[in-house]
């Protein structure tokens, strides 16, 4: 007689992408769990990440040496929504014996690197709850009774090319952010995003010496991108194209970093679309297409003596843009066009960085079929409800919720770091709040 297959266990989250966001997630589903041993009335959730990377990383491209983190130490994974964890920054810098040089450093912004570190620290130890090497390339959906889809089977794809499901009462999409390139532009072996930076120079032969770089963007990652390539190689000329007459210096003030305060994303979500579009719009300059002061006075100081040293090594066009690329196996030339006067210039460089931003995952295309009973607003973008789940049709009674790609109805902080920890304690509260009476499956690898 043949033995009927066994459903997996469900656990009550399954999440897909294990960066900073959902590292933050696997915490609070650990400190909940502590909590639950301790006290019978908290419920404890069970949980599993998959991740397509093979062990952690944020951004490793652009982990440049010097670069320092544009968000408060404070606003790591946990402190905003429990100061007393021990997976805070601060205990971090304890735990490698770095407190007090820290302290003495008087910076609230540490070297990204550290951060990094940091995040990669926190990651170790919720290693338990994550499947790396595990990319997910689809969600089915498991009926219940009467037909509605109360939980979900997460298909996920091994290095080894086998298949494994999990099955969640709750999905939770991380999915990141991808790089964007502008419309007809492709990367290639000399066309980069600025997200590989440090891989693509990596790549090089080791005595390379380029003779001229172009950079595209007015932003933070372009600044650093060009400050980076001007110092490393101090024989290649480095030409900022943006269209902006300068780079634009990024609202640091007290006042203005309110926009990324919780209560901020409250105020936002209950705005009509027209006061949502202008308080985007007054507040931009706090995060897109901005950099910091300090780098901007670093770039137009090394411009500046070049024009007294007689050697032009940093080119800015400004109010300018890409009108063309044509990549060959021994160069690329970018074709860059003046706006106010039309003219084109091309420019024949080894290589071109693309820091032209990202472009947040939709979740739908992972959904397939059940992507149909989730609920749009007017332009066609997911709905999504306070507490981050996404609204559905009835049919679906399980919660899929979002950390990321949530700012059409959230606000600015939905794709940085600012809000991941009181996020992460919002989609907690909602889960637990629609548990079954049902015990909870143990934590897994």
């Amino acid at each position: 007689m043949t033995s009927t297959p066994q459903p997996p266990p469900a656990h009550d989250i399954v999440g897909i992408g294990f960066g900073p966001s959902n590292v933050s997630l696997a915490i609070g589903l650990r400190e909940q769990r502590e909590r639950a041993a301790a006290d019978p009335a908290v419920p404890a959730i069970s949980g599993v990440f998959h991740e397509r990377q093979e062990r952690f990383g944020w951004h490793r491209g652009m982990l440049l040496d010097d670069a320092t983190m544009q968000v408060s130490f404070l606003k790591d994974l946990v402190t905003t929504r429990n100061p007393a964890s021990d997976f805070s920054f601060l205990c971090y810098l304890s735990s490698v014996g770095r407190l007090h040089d820290f302290i003495n450093h008087k910076t609230l912004f540490p070297l990204r690197t550290e951060f990094h570190d940091y995040l990669a620290w926190c990651a170790g130890r919720v290693a338990d709850q994550v499947r790396y090497s595990s990319e997910v390339v689809a969600v089915e959906p498991v009926r219940d009774s009467a037909g509605r889809v109360a939980q979900l089977d997460v298909v996920a794809r091994s290095a080894d090319g086998s298949l494994e499901r999990s099955r969640g009462r709750n999905l939770v999409f991380a999915p990141g952010l991808s790089p964007r390139l502008p419309d007809g532009v492709a990367e290639g072996a000399r066309v980069w995003h600025s997200e590989y930076l440090l891989h693509r120079l990596g790549e090089l032969d080791p005595g390379a010496a380029p003779r001229r770089f172009v950079v595209v963007g007015a932003g933070q990652s372009a600044a650093e991108a060009a400050d980076h390539l001007y110092r490393r190689f101090p024989g290649a000329e480095v030409n900022a194209v943006f269209s902006r007459y300068g780079y634009s210096p990024s609202d640091d003030s007290p006042f203005a970093n309110r926009i990324f305060d919780p209560e901020a994303a409250d105020t936002y979500f209950d705005s009509s679309p027209e006061v949502r579009a202008e308080i985007m719009d007054y507040h931009r300059n706090t995060n897109y297409s901005v950099v910091d002061p300090d780098l901007i006075d670093a770039l137009y100081r090394a411009s500046y003596q070049d024009k007294v040293n007689g050697v032009e090594r940093l080119r800015l066009h400004n109010t300018s843009r890409v009108a063309g690329v044509n990549e060959r196996p021994d160069g690329v030339t970018v074709t860059v066009e003046h706006l106010p006067s039309g003219k084109q210039t091309p420019i024949d460089a080894d290589y071109v960085v693309f820091a032209t931003g990202y472009r947040p995952g939709d979740p739908r295309d992972l959904l397939g079929d059940l992507a149909g009973h989730v609920v749009t607003d007017p332009q066609g973008r997911p709905a999504v409800e306070r507490d981050y789940r996404l609204a559905t049709s009835d049919e679906l009674t399980c919660g899929i919720y979002l950390q990321g790609g949530t700012e059409h109805t959230h606000g600015i902080s939905s794709s940085l770091l600012s809000n991941v920890a009181v996020r992460v304690g919002r989609i907690l509260d909602a889960v637990a709040a629609r548990l079954p009476h049902a015990p909870a499956v143990p934590a897994q690898r």
